[in-house]
């Protein structure tokens, strides 16, 4: 086994066993305040979201990189995960769905949980993104992919453990290089189970934490090309992502 498949094996490893632990705590102690009602009518908790937090972040910290590297990779997902929280405790029953309905709110002064989500995790990117690079557009281009892939991970956010699924397949081509991604992969790891068994879920805090972690990864990973071409895919996925969910509200409210 190569160092840099050992780098990823510990990372994942040290990922999944605290976010499981920390799983396992949260559920020991269960709080009503924490349940949501799936798309199938089913009870679940919000435990696996801040499980997978502190998960990736722990195993994005233990990583023999560059301390700017791991302090981007923390930063990104502690501040990503905070904004998904947010809007999973004051969002839950907001009908707005979409880039341009929070964002219309937002100019006629109202400031939704999806406007502090937006807002919060393009700035976290940005500085994420100032850790990582040394040119200011680099830096711009490294904030669209931080906070775009969290915004793609949580569009897939549909289905029980399809955004997990998304997080693996996404993460797994970086895993020979002994990449930031193992941690994401290995937190998702940890609580697939009981996302697919429909008994948690990871949420806004969880798919959005996960997605920035990955978005680190990419940063980490790619030179000005490389950015650019992820960032116009991110950028193209989440148009057409903010005309589904307008279509979607449409549909509901006939």
């Amino acid at each position: 086994m190569g160092a840099a498949l050992r780098r990823s094996v510990m990372s994942g490893a040290v990922a999944a066993a605290v976010a499981g632990g920390v799983y396992r705590a949260l559920r020991a102690r269960p709080r009503p305040d924490r349940q949501r009602t799936n798309y199938a009518g089913r009870t679940v908790d919000l435990y696996a979201g801040p499980a997978a937090v502190l998960g990736t972040a722990a195993g994005a910290a233990v990583l023999p990189l560059p301390a700017r590297t791991r302090c981007a990779a923390t930063l990104a997902v502690l501040a990503a995960g905070g904004c998904g929280a947010y809007d999973d405790l004051v969002g839950a029953d907001d009908p707005r769905r979409g880039f341009r309905a929070h964002l219309g709110a937002l100019r006629d002064g109202e400031v939704t949980s999806g406007a502090v989500k937006l807002l919060g995790i393009g700035a976290a990117g940005l500085a994420a993104g100032t850790l990582l690079k040394e040119r200011p557009v680099d830096r711009v281009l490294a904030a669209v992919v931080i906070a775009g892939t969290a915004h793609l991970v949580n569009l897939t956010d549909v289905r029980p453990a399809v955004a997990a699924a998304t997080v693996l397949a996404l993460g797994a081509p970086g895993l020979p290089q002994g990449g930031l991604a193992a941690a994401p992969m290995g937190a998702v790891a940890a609580l697939v189970a009981d996302d697919l068994g429909e008994r948690t879920m990871l949420g806004d805090t969880g798919v959005h934490a996960l997605g920035a972690a990955l978005g680190v990864a990419i940063v980490a990973g790619r030179g000005r090309a490389g950015l650019v071409a992820h960032a116009a895919a991110l950028v193209a996925a989440a148009v057409y992502g903010d005309r589904i969910s307008r279509l979607a509200r449409v549909l509901s409210e006939r």
